[in-house]
């Protein structure tokens, strides 16, 4: 039975991957991916709403406990903190490189969040299981 968290942490796991894949196939640069946004328009397109998606998946599924919603969130989680590590790594780079660091770090603390979500997640259906 699928469920509404799960669809929406799905959307959110596609949207992340379509976004890692378009800035690895265009090294990050403005249109240089099969995506034709600059990098601030494809963070807000593609990068904002899992995070808002991955907040209402959590709270929407209160009762009962899905194992596999927290899975879904830990990769979310991941994939956020992933894209976090490589944009501060490309801030040396850059010559934004004070704003990049400062983004890739509050992605990071985020991603860490969602993932921390989706922990919860599966120990609260882990202990009503036992």
């Amino acid at each position: 039975m699928v469920l509404v968290p799960h669809v929406l942490s799905g959307i959110s796991i596609v949207l992340l991957v379509i976004y890692g894949i378009d800035v690895l196939v265009g090294g990050g640069g403005a249109g240089d991916g099969f995506l034709p946004f600059d990098a601030m328009t494809r963070g807000i397109g593609f990068g904002f709403p899992p995070i808002i998606l991955s907040f209402i998946a959590f709270f929407m599924a209160k009762n009962p406990p899905f194992k596999g919603l927290g899975i879904m969130l830990i990769i979310t989680g991941a994939l956020i903190i992933i894209g976090g590590a490589i944009s501060m790594t490309s801030a040396s780079e850059s010559e934004n490189t004070t704003r990049m660091a400062g983004e890739g770090g509050a992605l990071i603390a985020i991603g860490a969040i969602i993932a921390a979500l989706g922990a919860i997640k599966i120990k609260k259906a882990t202990s009503i299981a036992s």
